[in-house]
């Protein structure tokens, strides 16, 4: 049982602030929507389902919602392919489905941050169908990009740069030219030197925002900018060399940051500004223009995602993050998992070769089947939960993904017949895709799916999943649901200042700092127990016995009396 006040929170908050920086320390939950709950009984999460359970994210704690994809979408990549970017698919409600349920979001006290996808569309959207029946050179084609072909037939593509998913990046449209798609070919990018495209998307923000929204994520902020007046254009083979200098030809250009530049200013339009916080994955040496205040403000870092579970390599990424974000004077970013990666406490349940990866870690692992090598599930867990707990202990945002609360593993054997990833179905020999970290929530411990809904969930639920379920763990005060609910309490309760100091702790393998107002945390790496300093224990991942933190743990304190500043008492 977790060494915290035991009582569940109340439902709901004091209302809902105009403080204008409140994502500096914000706890922000992300909802994948299809996979979060059904109202209406087809299988498919939608914008109602989210309103029934606003109760379990105020009771779990969290200050903002991030909302991925609810627009009109075939789906091809996600949700990530869109239709239509000011309206809502109509498999997942109305608009006046999401105008209620963002009432009922701020009505518990918790602002909504949507994703938006500026750097391609859907091919279903009316420009990209436009630009297929007008002629080449036509102001309907300059909306996205489209180039002749090479060649003696001008039958070959214009580079041959590859897709993020596998395969070409430019697919011939029947009459000589190409249109790039970086993504999967449903998904066309724009062309981000028109200056149609640049309006439209500051009509979507506005249009956003006067409903309510508080911010936005942006997804590929790093690949709008784009060189295609090389001649030839860069072959692929050329282009890992050029990603830390703003000479790579699409992403992380420094022509971005103007079309930011004009989003701020919508962005600040309104009162309080709007925030914005940029997908970027460049080089941290980059990240900062992304996050300045006349930019986006902020950007994701994802180096703890990437990092084994190590002392060395997490005090390493905390301590030049927090750096980065200082220089920036945005707050820095923290995030162990989402819907684009293996969930933490699996890759934490594997061995470092095989769970680590910049983007995906663990899916080579997962082509076997979850059985070569074996996962670990207990010891997975058991470091998400104190990974968890440390990333709670930083300063800065701290972004939660749906199920995680959960403790909830990567599912692995999912038919290939039931796989929705596009990456599996272009790439599957080497990469399985992303669905094992999408599959519906349990909520209940029975039904035919364990309270998502009323019918069979879009995505296979593995048997027993009810064992994790809501339901369940709302009687287990050693869960982990119960475990997110008292370190989210608390972290609102202590958060103060945007710093840390580090602590000698004795032990190369354990982490330990000081946050101002007294309270410490400390995380064992290593395989054995270790003495903690005499103090009042607020919440640990594990049970603490006789002063002693077990292995793979983290617990936060106070001490009852103080010491000498970086002394730490080391067990004898």
């Amino acid at each position: 049982m977790p060494n915290a006040v035991q009582t569940t929170p109340e439902v709901g908050l004091d209302g809902i602030t105009e403080d204008p920086d409140w994502w500096r320390q914000a706890a922000v939950y992300q909802i994948y929507p299809r996979s979060f709950a059904d109202s209406n009984g087809d299988g498919i999460g939608d914008l109602v389902g989210i309103t029934s359970r606003i109760p379990h994210l105020a009771a779990l704690g969290v200050d903002a919602v991030w909302l991925s994809p609810f627009y009109p979408s075939a789906l091809a990549d996600g949700g990530y392919d869109v239709d239509d970017y000011r309206d809502v698919d109509p498999k997942l409600g109305t608009l006046a489905d999401f105008d209620a349920m963002i009432a009922a979001l701020h009505d518990a006290g918790i602002k909504l941050v949507i994703d938006i996808v500026p750097n391609h569309s859907s091919n279903q959207h009316p420009w990209f169908k436009e630009a297929l029946s007008a002629p080449k050179g036509s102001p309907e084609r300059d909306r996205y990009i489209f180039r002749d072909g090479t060649g003696p037939d001008g039958a070959q593509p214009p580079s041959d740069w590859e897709s993020m998913f596998g395969g070409p990046a430019w697919e011939p449209v029947g009459d000589g030219q190409f249109y790039l798609h970086l993504f999967a070919r449903e998904q066309p990018d724009f062309n981000w030197e028109n200056q149609e495209v640049r309006a439209d998307f500051l009509a979507t923000l506005r249009f956003w925002s006067d409903r309510g929204v508080d911010g936005f994520r942006v997804d590929v902020a790093h690949g709008l900018a784009k060189d295609l007046t090389a001649d030839p254009l860069a072959t692929w083979a050329e282009l890992d060399s050029a990603t830390t200098d703003g000479s790579h030809p699409f992403w992380d250009r420094d022509g971005v940051h103007s079309i930011y530049a004009e989003w701020r200013k919508v962005l600040n339009e309104y009162d309080p500004p709007r925030t914005a916080v940029a997908e970027a994955w460049v080089a941290p040496s980059r990240r900062a223009r992304f996050a300045s205040p006349d930019s986006l403000g902020q950007s994701f870092n994802f180096d703890l995602l990437s990092a084994d579970f190590d002392a060395g390599q997490f005090r390493v990424v905390i301590t030049e993050d927090l750096a980065l974000s200082g220089k920036s004077g945005s707050s820095s970013t923290w995030v162990l998992s989402n819907h684009d990666v293996v969930r933490h406490a699996t890759r934490y349940g594997l061995p470092p070769k095989d769970a680590h990866c910049t983007i995906w870690p663990g899916r080579a692992w997962l082509l076997t089947g979850g059985t070569r090598p074996a996962l670990e599930r207990n010891l997975g867990l058991r470091r998400a939960r104190a990974a968890t707990l440390l990333m709670l202990a930083l300063p800065g945002s701290a972004y939660l993904y749906q199920g995680e609360e959960l403790g909830l593993h990567e599912i692995a054997d999912i038919p290939d017949e039931a796989r929705q990833d596009p990456t599996f179905f272009r790439n599957g020999d080497v990469d399985v895709g992303r669905d094992g970290c999408r599959i519906p929530l349990p909520w209940s411990a029975g039904g035919p799916s364990f309270g998502f809904g009323t019918a069979a969930a879009h995505l296979p639920q593995p048997a027993g999943f009810g064992r994790l379920s809501v339901e369940t763990q709302e009687g287990d005060p050693s869960s982990t649901l119960w475990m997110y609910r008292d370190a989210l309490r608390l972290r609102r309760r202590l958060q103060s200042s945007e710093r840390l100091r580090w602590v000698d702790s004795g032990y190369p393998d354990v982490l330990h700092f000081q946050r101002d107002g007294g309270w410490e945390s400390v995380t064992n790496f290593q395989d054995q127990p270790i003495a903690l300093p005499d103090g009042e224990i607020l919440i640990s991942s594990s049970v603490v016995t006789d002063g002693r933190l077990p292995a793979n743990s983290t617990a936060w304190l106070v001490r009852r009396e103080p010491e000498t500043p970086g002394k730490h008492v080391r067990e004898g």
